[in-house]
Order: C-alpha cells, then sequence, then structure tokens
C-alpha cells in the first residue's frame, strides 16, 4: 500500500506550497513519515521526518528554518510546508511510511513508497 504524495507545481524562487501525504486504505499512524526528494542525477535525499505523534522532527540542514512537517493523524494526512523556495529546491518529492515509529532519516528505513510529486522552482 503506497502514500501518495500530491501537491507540487511549478512556484516561483521565494515562494511557497505545500505538500500533502496520504493513503486512503491504510492508517500509518503508528509510524514516522518521511519527505524526501530527487533532482535527476542526483541520489534520493531526506528531507524532513516526523514522528509517529508528531513530537519529533527532523530536516535536512539544506531546509531548516524554511521547511515545516506536520502531521493531522485523524485525516491520516501529513504535510511539508515550504517556504522561501529556491531554484535548488527543484525535484520530485516523495513520502514514505518509516518502519520505525521515530525518527529516521535513512531512505532504507522507509516503505510504502508513493510516485512522488513534481516541484520546479524557476529562478
Amino acid at each position: 500500500v503506497q502514500l501518495q504524495a500530491s501537491g507540487g507545481g511549478l512556484v516561483q524562487a521565494g515562494g511557497s506550497l505545500r505538500l500533502s501525504c496520504a493513503n486512503s486504505k491504510r492508517t500509518f499512524s503508528n509510524n514516522a513519515v518521511g519527505w524526501f526528494r530527487q533532482a535527476p542525477g542526483n541520489e534520493r535525499e531526506s528531507v524532513a521526518v516526523i514522528s509517529w505523534n508528531g513530537g519529533d522532527t527532523y530536516y535536512a540542514d539544506s531546509v531548516k528554518g524554511r521547511f515545516t512537517v506536520s502531521r493531522d493523524r485523524a485525516k491520516n494526512t501529513v504535510y511539508l510546508q515550504m517556504n522561501m523556495l529556491k531554484a535548488d529546491d527543484t525535484a520530485v518529492y516523495y513520502c514514505a511510511a518509516s518502519i520505525y515509529s521515530g525518527i529516521s532519516s535513512q531512505p532504507r528505513d522507509f516503505r510504502s513508497w508513493g510516485q512522488g510529486t513534481q516541484l520546479t522552482v524557476s529562478s
């Protein structure tokens, strides 16, 4: 059962966008959820992770202070609010459920990858 990321699009540098991650068929309320991104020619990298109850978060250095991860357990949805976007943020963004309830930023610890959503930031 895959998590589906949505909300991507084309944004000007300095703009904002919010991504959503959801799955209507299965709850992942007991799992940490992570956001990852992959730009052409690059490896998939972790962007942000939120623990099962939202109490702990992790951010990559490149997005600290600009991105905020949150979750609404009642809606079974995790969000990634992205502000002050830069051209370097251009990538396909994926979400996935961790095998853990706490924080891990390693892609190998995540399952249920969806197809991702494209974010393009124009400079």
